[in-house]
């Protein structure tokens, strides 16, 4: 694209920070701005984007394009602005159309799983020589950064379903890790999240490859309609010793295994690249020792599925250990339609604390975290509700034991419990 200077609305989102990271890269000037400060916005700085604390017509300054996040309103004012000036906007999903129209692009989509796919994928590439674009929706732990920037044809990304975003990618590969009920104050049921990853996958011609377990929950129906070949994924090799724990994170190695098979990568190549990963950002990432010895990690699950897969792992990698989770329930609306499947995914940990519901793009609808911990009390027997993180942190700097598991677990802010934890240590 012909652009001088780009602006970003939302610019510290895990997605569209990428793309202002490849405009960086590529020399242009870059602008943003976003609601509060955080690590990925200090690392922006860095590279020399100019950032702006709340949004304001003011923040546009002679620029030629406006990337903006989808979960940006309509009448944000910048948008506004940008759009009555003619200014050219994209959305971020759209920015990845563009970017996919020129490469061979594996697109990594799914519930669960796929920002680990994702980094599985792109990091095997990479230490095969085949120099890949690469854009995650986390950090990858080796180089920092959500975006890698290659010089070959291959571009490894993340699809996300919501809205159907996937649907500005163009996808010659596209791996579904599994497909559940998320997303349901979108697609109301999942019935119609079966018939997006259905328009997705049919982008795909009789040339290209639909990586899944076709006996998975939901694919039948999208598996059925698909006119490009199938490969599944569970035939991949499973006896891998993986530095990230789970038996989740063995299927989102076999899927990594899979394509790297159709892109002839030697398997010995693709084995040694999977059990040297060491993970991604806020994906069960180790943080520290706390002064009584407990261990704190810190993990983004925030739907039923991946916190009982998440806890599973732990237990598996901790059997005689002690886990107490703190969790924030993401969004009023997943939190009410999966009250009942929350309240049972917590059987793998001893103690579970639950903070308040992180709104992000919704309005307080009357939900709240005292309903879920009522609920889960029928099905465990240490679980309460704290109304703040420094009191979260009270109890998790002196209830927990050396040797004990202390898990931050939710896609808010809940991170900062551990951090707050681990700053006692200097304190």
């Amino acid at each position: 694209m012909d652009i001088r200077k780009a602006h970003f609305i939302g610019i510290g989102g895990i997605g569209i920070s990428a793309i202002a990271r490849m405009m960086l890269g590529e020399g242009k000037e870059v602008s943003g701005s976003d609601v509060s400060r955080s690590e990925i916005i200090d690392e922006l700085e860095k590279l020399g984007a100019k950032i702006y604390f709340g949004h304001d017509e003011k923040n546009l300054k002679d620029v030629d394009l406006v990337v903006y996040t989808p979960a940006v309103k309509e009448n944000n004012p910048e948008l506004v602005k940008a759009k009555k000036l003619g200014i050219q906007t994209l959305s971020y999903p759209e920015m990845l159309g563009i970017i996919s129209r020129d490469k061979y692009t594996i697109a990594v989509s799914g519930a669960h799983g796929k920002t680990t796919t994702t980094a599985m994928i792109g990091t095997i590439l990479k230490d095969s020589g085949l120099d890949p674009t690469i854009i995650v929706g986390s950090l990858l732990k080796d180089s920092k950064s959500n975006f890698v920037a290659g010089r070959r044809k291959y571009f490894v990304v993340e699809a996300c379903e919501y809205k159907k975003s996937f649907l500005n990618i163009n996808p010659k590969i596209i791996v579904i890790t599994n497909i559940d009920n998320d997303h349901l104050d979108y697609y109301g049921n999942v019935r119609n999240i079966q018939k997006a990853f259905s328009e997705f996958v049919s982008k795909l011609t009789s040339e290209d490859y639909l990586v899944c377990n076709p006996r998975g929950r939901y694919l039948d129906s999208v598996v059925k309609n698909a006119k490009c070949k199938i490969v599944d994924y569970t035939k991949s090799p499973r006896n891998l010793k993986l530095k990230v724990v789970g038996d989740h994170n063995l299927d989102n190695a076999q899927a990594a295994f899979a394509v790297a098979k159709i892109l002839k990568v030697k398997e010995s190549e693709a084995r040694k690249s999977l059990e040297n990963f060491s993970g991604t950002w806020r994906r069960f990432e180790y943080k520290g020792k706390t002064r009584s010895g407990a261990y704190v990690y810190d993990d983004y699950g925030h739907h039923p599925t991946e916190i009982k897969a998440t806890l599973a792992g732990a237990r598996q990698a901790f059997p005689h250990s002690a886990i107490f989770c703190i969790f924030q329930p993401h969004l009023y609306s997943r939190t009410k339609l999966l009250l009942n499947d929350f309240s049972k995914s917590f059987n793998d940990a001893d103690a579970v604390l639950v903070a308040d519901i992180y709104a992000a793009r919704e309005k307080d609808d009357g939900t709240h975290s005292t309903q879920l911990v009522n609920k889960m009390k029928k099905f465990h027997k240490n679980v309460r509700y704290v109304d703040s993180f420094n009191n979260a942190a009270s109890v998790l700097i002196l209830e927990p034991k050396k040797g004990d598991i202390i898990l931050t677990m939710g896609a808010g802010d809940i991170y900062k419990v551990g951090d707050l934890l681990l700053g006692a240590l200097t304190r």
